[in-house]
C-alpha cells in the first residue's frame, strides 16, 4: 500500500479472498492481509455478497462464520449499500470504460463514496477514472 495507506480505498472481492483463504500464493495472501488492515476502506455491499458466496463455495465457511464475517465488515469498515444512484453511475461507467457489470459497480461505489484507489487484481491496473480514482493491482511487481 505504501504511499496510499491513508487514502480512502475500495478493495475488490478478489483481494479479500486472498486475505481470507490460504492458497499457494503466499505472497498474495500476505499483501492482501496488509491491505485489509487499513481503516480507510469502504466496502460495497456487493463485495460483501461476492466474498461470502465464494467463502461458502471455495472455503466451506459455515453460516456462523459468514454471520461473524458480515458483522466484522460492518463494524470495522464503512459499508456502502448499492442504490439506484450506484446502478446508474455503473451504467455510465460501462458506457465510457467498458467495465464488466460487476466491476462497474465497484468503481461507481468508489467514486460516489470519495475513494481515490480501487485495489483489484482483475481490473485494468493504472487506469485513472474521472481524474481522481486509480485502479491498482496490489500484486503487480
Amino acid at each position: 500500500m505504501n504511499d496510499s495507506e491513508s487514502e480512502l480505498c475500495v478493495v475488490d472481492s478478489n483481494v479479500w479472498l486472498y486475505a481470507f483463504i490460504q492458497t499457494q500464493a503466499q505472497d498474495k495472501t500476505a499483501k492482501a492481509k496488509t491491505i485489509v488492515q487499513s481503516s480507510h476502506i469502504i466496502v460495497s455491499s456487493q463485495v460483501i455478497n461476492e466474498v461470502c458466496v465464494n467463502l461458502i463455495k471455495k472455503a466451506r465457511f459455515d453460516e456462523i462464520s459468514i454471520r461473524s464475517l458480515i458483522e466484522s465488515f460492518y463494524s470495522k469498515y464503512r459499508v456502502a449499500n448499492i442504490s439506484q444512484e450506484y446502478l446508474l453511475k455503473a451504467s455510465e461507467l460501462r458506457d465510457r470504460h467498458r467495465f464488466s457489470y460487476w466491476d462497474s459497480l465497484i468503481v461507481a461505489c468508489a467514486l460516489l463514496e470519495g475513494a481515490t484507489v480501487v485495489y483489484s487484481e482483475d481490473m485494468q491496473a493504472g487506469l485513472v477514472v474521472e481524474n481522481r480514482l486509480r485502479i491498482v493491482n496490489p500484486f503487480a511487481a
